[in-house]
């Protein structure tokens, strides 16, 4: 018998996070809004019982939102990583080789055959929801290809108690699923091709207009001539199809490592003139929070690049920006040399009439930090000898982000809504306790 495919996925996860500290609020119809409490990024049930959907602007249905009793929350990025981290500990005690695809969601692999991977899967999910308070969704399939499809049976269906097997593993042989039963060619023709996995927007309108609905047409297509005519990723979707696992390549985030760029990008809470101070600003403590992540996985980068995008004039406009890579005489990890790289970027480069709304900074060319040596002698990478990276680390992981920072970049702001200082950082004014990771917003229990 081949190993299963064991994917997990946390039900409507930032939702059920705000929940875990809040009990009252279950049931209820809940939001949780994207960075400066912009748009709807995740519901509760309650909430997608009400017709609410994900993507839409905050403001255009707050009053209505208002009336329906529907409560929103900002995105507490710091809760839910907390809560992730704890529950993919949690589910790597049931099953081997677990690969954390996001922040909700993992895959597992099972050798144990049918019967009993099911009962280790809902004793993982009781275990999770039990610990944490967070339902999770589970589907057992031959391929990552046919979980994530058979999941939505599981997530959809009560009477499957969170739990969905591929019809070809209910019989014990999954290796049976070369040859598909009649309910799972049901199940392949009632899902459409845009929600097979790694079939993106653009890519479902060629396959419509090729003749192909479905994920049951997919399957039945030839391998041969789906590469041909679109690529080699959409003919392994094929074979997954057919139940053959095909080896994913590495992600860029393999084991929480970065190999290929190291990206810290931010919308303001309100633009920016292009001749203002504040963007250098805000470049600098994004390259900080980038070096940061570069320095976490031992590494060094040797290109520093540093973009900036405005807001369109008019609709046929497409906005202000400007994009600059900076090459470093030596790959480094300090943090000073990759600030002044990331704020000397775009110097000179931005139009003082735009308005502009993002900023971002991006670490490219990383090599290990131990193991880096250049080919001729003296040229070899330039570290953080000084230690301020060390130091910075320190100090921000016992007192927190943005406690301290290069120059006035990074230093928190006396209110919670805002992350940093500045009037221009990340707004949250709906931001509920984050209970795991400070020590003044824990929860308090009393005992009666």
């Amino acid at each position: 018998m081949r190993d299963a495919v064991v994917l997990a996925d946390a039900d409507n996860f930032f939702a059920s996070c705000e929940t875990v500290f809040h009990p009252a609020l279950r049931g209820r119809p809940l939001v949780v809004l994207s960075n400066n409490d912009g748009c709807v990024v995740s519901r509760s049930a309650a909430a997608k019982a009400l017709g609410l959907a994900n993507g839409v602007p905050w403001f255009v249905i707050r009053d209505q939102a208002s009336r329906l009793g529907v409560v929103a929350r900002s995105s507490n990025y710091e809760l839910y990583a907390s809560l992730s981290r704890r529950m993919m500990i949690l589910m790597s005690h049931f099953f081997a080789d677990q690969e954390r695809y996001s922040i909700d969601e993992c895959f597992l692999r099972s050798s144990l055959g049918v019967i009993r991977t099911r009962h280790h899967a809902a004793v993982m999910r009781e275990t999770v929801l039990h610990g944490l308070g967070i339902p999770v969704s589970i589907g057992i399939a031959p391929t990552r290809t046919l979980a994530k499809i058979v999941i939505r049976l599981a997530k959809h269906d009560p009477h499957r108690g969170g739990v969905a097997t591929w019809p070809s593993c209910q019989e014990g042989d999954i290796a049976r699923a070369t040859s598909p039963s009649r309910t799972a060619d049901d199940l392949l023709a009632q899902t459409p091709i845009g929600d097979v996995w790694g079939v993106g927007r653009r890519l479902s309108k060629r396959l419509l207009a090729a003749g192909i609905p479905d994920a049951l047409h997919l399957r039945d297509a030839d391998p041969v001539l789906i590469r041909r005519r679109h690529s080699v990723v959409l003919e392994r979707t094929v074979l997954e199809l057919r139940g053959i696992p095909c080896p994913q390549p590495p992600s860029d985030a393999s084991d929480g490592r970065r190999t290929g760029r190291i990206l810290c990008s931010r919308m303001f809470s309100h633009p920016l003139g292009g001749t203002d101070d504040a963007i250098a600003g805000a470049l600098s403590v994004y390259a900080q929070r980038a070096c940061t992540r570069l320095r976490r996985q031992g590494s060094v980068c040797s290109r520093v690049s540093a973009f900036c995008s405005g807001r369109p004039r008019s609709p046929s406009d497409p906005g202000a920006w400007a994009e600059r890579t900076v090459i470093l005489d030596d790959p480094s990890d300090d943090p000073l040399v990759v600030a002044a790289a990331a704020c000397g970027a775009l110097r000179g480069r931005l139009d003082p009439d735009s308005r502009y709304v993002r900023a971002g900074v991006m670490l490219t060319g990383l090599s290990d930090r131990m193991t880096y040596d250049s080919t001729l002698n003296g040229l070899g990478a330039r570290r953080d000898d000084h230690r301020l990276g060390s130091v910075l680390d320190l100090v921000t992981g016992r007192y927190g982000p943005s406690r301290i920072g290069i120059g006035c970049a990074g230093i928190r702001s006396v209110s919670r809504d805002h992350d940093i200082a500045d009037d221009w950082g990340m707004r949250r004014s709906l931001l509920s306790p984050r209970s795991t990771t400070h020590w003044e917003e824990m929860a308090v229990v009393h005992a009666v």
